[in-house]
């Protein structure tokens, strides 16, 4: 009797205890919402009370403030994962679970969808010590959960080598500005400082110390839609991003692998109606901090997208406006189209968080990177005939020029923030899409430069289409799949096309229809037409492409634009050499599997890539050398310079062997070698890698040029292709048929430099004849590093969905 009157005194204890946790707590502050929390000011905690257990909810992390490096990529804004997870209760904790969504088993069968669950790994975020029970309601301490590097900085540090660096105790505290509670989110901050040594320059270029970096992070707790979004089936012709999952009680004759499109969640007042207004139309506010006139450049651009949505019967519902000055653009309310800036010019991007059981996007988030726009002011500025020449307020053809770029650019990152992909053959379709990656249209009008259609206005045919086909209501009584399916059968017929990221790149990519930064529907015959620009451009090029009282230097920076012109282009008239026409072609649909493209075709793409290894193009003309002396003082070369191996001289020679080792580079690529080879094995009458490399060594080592500086510009060429023959015959990707005839193209070489008397051709002929000897110890002489170009884009598209 004694032992249990102690047991029940000692638990009547440990519940007194447990029960009066936070009202021992002085000067509480609490916050009502989706969760109640408590705020004490004296310890700087925060408690979190969780009165519904096993309950799924969304957890979201981001970055409220950045580092401002685009090399680093911790930026303003930046959104971090979305995870389903819910509070399990173990004895005396609570634990955080992530659910395993990857895997399902889609079925009212309880014990098939356990047998799921228990087939693969859960994972516990965090395990939270009940600090108080009241009832059904848990009281814990959430602190610690906040200030952990939920964002990964550290790592994200450590794999852009810029230090080893750990988080600080002491200087971790909860930043209230913006923790807040709503009635179906609640968000949370925290500053957090991470300690360190740096060992890279990037981080030290953005932090006024870089042995001590602050960042704020955000949390957010935000409830999980309703059952009433119905996904969309993915279709790989649709331009819509996917989602997928592998559910198991799929019977054994069907996919095991679900796809479905991401798309907000739309739906008509009047279903009814041939015209309706949305329940709930998609609302996306601009970041106040945006200064005029990009601010209305901003909204303007991002606006287009609402006569896709009126075209198929939705009435104003898709709207932008300013962010409320009292809002958090970090807030999962608010679909946030942000100004971001940082020290160097980078990506822009659209990011998402979704619900990662069905695709319904619950917020858009735009990062526009603040830089670009002068970069094309930068351009246009290159191109322009002496724009400074009777005054230095001309700016406004660069400046409209720069406006309808970014326009463009609001547009286009809105457009993967509701759920679509690039489409890389808009440019190639009569610029059908925004979701291109536009080079500015210009043309030649009595030798000046025309600006007037650089850039298009308005969304494209193609994003009609997106948007149908994501967003349209399906009329009643007819098959979704079949309604779907005559959309795009209908864009097709009408001859648009849609390709993506990785069919269009110019290294590993080979569709001849799709390319980034390009113009013109053959890709070879506006290559012709940028060279003859480019090359009137800088025949006009002079002293007035800059401001009375700017250093020469900038004079140089204004060149880089225009001297790399053709770069884009040159990417995309390379992919027709060795490449395919294709679309992503389904079975019962009609339209192209995949063909070859024709000899004729081919050829003219090799003769215009050929030309820009030419000493006309790539010889910066010597009165235009005068204008570039050794750099100011106070104004050293950048990553957009031109690179110098000649010291504080400007080194016209390393710009042509950078220039022809870009185009090398392309044409030269392993991937492309071994399609020629295959292509001509199964048509002889086709172009082959042996026609290439012949055509190439004849347009380099045969002309022969009549002044000094020229030759040694052509000199220069013909040692980067040597290099680049050299790199591919031992690159580990190309087949043996490769190696054997860039060998083959070697060895032919020297014979012909043997002939000749001159040092360079000897020179020439002893790297050979030491590369034969020990293949195995050659290494590229790098020509200087190209200058920054893409102005946004990478293979992850910097469209960033969880």
């Amino acid at each position: 009797m004694k032992y249990v009157m102690c047991c029940i005194a000692l638990c009547f204890g440990m519940s007194t205890v447990t029960g009066q946790f936070l009202s021992k707590k002085e000067h509480l502050q609490k916050f009502e919402g989706y969760f109640n929390f408590y705020y004490s000011e004296a310890e700087g905690n925060i408690y979190l009370e969780v009165d519904q257990l096993d309950t799924e909810f969304l957890y979201v992390h981001s970055l409220r403030t950045g580092l401002g490096s685009n090399d680093i990529g911790l930026d303003r804004g930046q959104l971090g994962g979305g995870e389903v997870v819910k509070f399990v209760k173990a004895g005396n904790k609570l634990l955080l679970i992530q659910s395993n969504l990857q895997y399902r088993a889609d079925t009212d069968n309880e014990l098939e969808k356990r047998s799921i669950t228990e087939a693969f790994a859960r994972s516990v975020l965090f395990g939270f010590e009940i600090k108080e029970t009241q009832g059904t309601k848990y009281i814990i301490d959430l602190t610690p959960f906040l200030l952990q590097d939920a964002h990964q900085v550290a790592q994200t540090l450590k794999n852009n080598k810029e230090g080893t660096y750990k988080l600080d105790k002491d200087r971790n505290v909860l930043w209230m500005e913006r923790t807040k509670a709503f009635p179906k989110n609640v968000e949370f901050e925290a500053l957090l400082t991470f300690t360190g040594e740096p060992s890279g320059r990037n981080l030290r270029t953005v932090a006024p110390n870089a042995n001590a970096v602050s960042v704020i992070q955000h949390h957010s707790f935000v409830e999980l839609p309703k059952n009433t979004y119905k996904p969309r089936v993915f279709d790989p012709r649709s331009g819509s991003y996917p989602m997928s999952y592998m559910d198991y009680s799929t019977p054994i004759w069907e996919p095991i692998t679900k796809r479905f499109i991401m798309r907000h969640h739309l739906e008509k007042k009047d279903p009814n109606a041939l015209r309706s207004e949305a329940k709930e139309p998609i609302v996306y506010y601009l970041d106040p901090g945006t200064p005029e006139p990009i601010r209305s450049a901003l909204l303007e651009g991002a606006r287009w997208w609402n006569e896709a949505f009126e075209a198929i019967g939705y009435t104003n519902a898709f709207q932008v406006h300013m962010l409320p000055e009292d809002a958090d653009p970090m807030d999962v309310r608010y679909n946030v189209i942000q100004w971001v800036h940082r020290s160097t010019r980078g990506w822009s991007y659209g990011s998402t968080i979704s619900d990662p059981r069905t695709g319904e996007i619950i917020k858009g988030h735009v990062s526009l990177g603040s830089l670009r726009i002068r970069q094309d002011f930068m351009i246009a500025q290159a191109l322009a005939n002496q724009p400074f020449a009777q005054s230095d307020t001309n700016y406004r053809q660069m400046l409209d020029m720069a406006l309808a770029r970014i326009r463009q650019l609001s547009a286009h990152e809105v457009g993967h923030t509701i759920g679509f992909a690039h489409n890389f053959a808009a440019s190639t379709n009569g610029r059908a899409s925004v979701m291109d990656y536009p080079h500015p249209t210009l043309r030649l009008t009595n030798g000046i430069v025309d600006f007037s259609d650089a850039y298009a206005t308005g969304i494209g045919a193609w994003d009609k289409v997106t948007v149908a086909y994501s967003y349209s209501d399906v009329p009643e009584g007819i098959d979704e799949e079949q309604y779907l399916n005559s959309l795009l059968r209908t864009a097709f017929e009408n001859g648009l096309r849609y390709i993506t990221d990785s069919d269009a790149r110019a290294r590993g990519g080979a569709h001849v229809g799709a390319h980034l930064w390009d113009n013109g529907t053959n890709a070879s015959e506006e290559l012709e037409a940028v060279l003859a620009l480019r090359k009137k451009a800088i025949s006009n090029f002079s002293e007035d492409n800059i401001r009375t009282g700017e250093p020469y230097s900038l004079l140089e920076d204004v060149f880089v634009p225009l001297y790399f012109y053709h770069r884009f282009q040159t990417e995309a008239a390379v992919k027709l050499i060795g490449g395919l026409d294709y679309n992503y072609a389904l079975k019962g649909e009609a339209g192209t599997i995949v063909t070859t493209l024709p000899k004729k075709q081919q050829q003219r793409a090799l003769n215009a890539v050929l030309s820009t290894l030419s000493t006309e193009t790539l010889a910066i003309p010597e009165v235009k050398l005068r204008l570039f002396p050794p750099r100011t003082y106070g104004y050293g070369r950048t990553r957009e310079s031109f690179k110098s191996e000649m010291g504080v001289a400007f080194d016209a020679l390393g710009a042509a062997a950078t220039s022809s080792n870009m185009t090398l580079g392309l044409l030269l690529h392993y991937e492309r070698a071994n399609r020629l080879v295959q292509q001509y094995a199964l048509d002889p009458n086709n172009l082959g890698l042996e026609d290439v490399l012949n055509q190439l060594v004849k347009a380099v080592f045969s002309p022969s040029e009549n002044t000094a500086y020229r030759k040694e510009v052509q000199q220069t060429i013909q040692y980067t292709t040597l290099q680049a023959l050299m790199q591919l015959s031992l690159h580990n990707g190309a087949i043996a048929q490769t190696k054997g005839l860039v060998n083959e193209t070697i060895d032919q070489l020297a014979k012909e430099l043997s002939k000749k008397e001159d040092a360079f051709s000897k020179q020439l002929n002893r790297e050979i004849a030491t590369f034969r000897v020990k293949p195995e110890n050659f290494k590229v002489v790098a020509p200087p590093d190209i200058p920054d170009g893409s102005p946004i884009g990478s293979f992850q598209c910097f469209a960033i969905h969880p």
